[in-house]
């Protein structure tokens, strides 16, 4: 089962470097990492999707904390939240198939973003079940390529993660999460 776990960290080199050093000495397999800027300036999101049945996230939760410029981590495994996963792919067309292809594209809400003679690029955007459904459908066609993001996820609801206010200032560790 997979586990979504969120960290924020400090926006400084080898950041990912440690962070991914640490799942590789424990041995852990990381199926999705995603790393993106915040509205905090000097603050990155990791979002880490993790097997659950091979890792405990607690056990991951804990290493992660444990490093230096990890500010706070927030486990979304038991709490209601929004992901989503973003794929490109590239899809012969030639001949009938443009017309699969389109009607493929109009049933899943996907997007075309390129076209050429022989290939169409379609766009597919959702939660993660729904993404690969749609590559499923789209392998019947032929796949000439295809990028995946990796998931991004957030807790449903009001409550934000926080790196607490003036933390970097005052050296206070910041809390796991807190209202907005």
């Amino acid at each position: 089962m997979a586990h979504t776990l969120i960290a924020l960290v400090r926006d400084k080199p080898g950041v990912l470097d440690r962070v991914a050093s640490l799942f590789r000495r424990r041995a852990f397999n990381i199926d999705s990492l995603t790393v993106g800027r915040t509205a905090q300036p000097g603050i990155s999101r990791m979002t880490i999707v993790v097997d659950s049945k091979q890792t405990s996230a607690a056990r991951v939760t804990v290493y992660l904390r444990k490093l230096i410029d990890v500010l706070c981590v927030d486990d979304l495994g038991t709490r209601p939240a929004v992901a989503r996963d973003l794929a490109l792919v590239k899809v012969a067309t030639p001949g009938g198939n443009r017309e699969h292809l389109l009607r493929v594209v109009d049933e899943t809400r996907a997007h075309i973003v390129d076209a050429g003679e022989q290939t169409t690029t379609v766009e597919i955007t959702g939660e993660p079940p729904h993404v690969d459904g749609v590559v499923g459908r789209l392998a019947a066609l032929g796949i000439v390529e295809m990028v995946r993001t990796g998931r991004v996820a957030m807790a449903r609801g009001d409550e934000a993660l926080s790196t607490g206010v003036g933390s970097e200032a005052s050296g206070i560790r910041p809390q796991a999460s807190g209202p907005s």
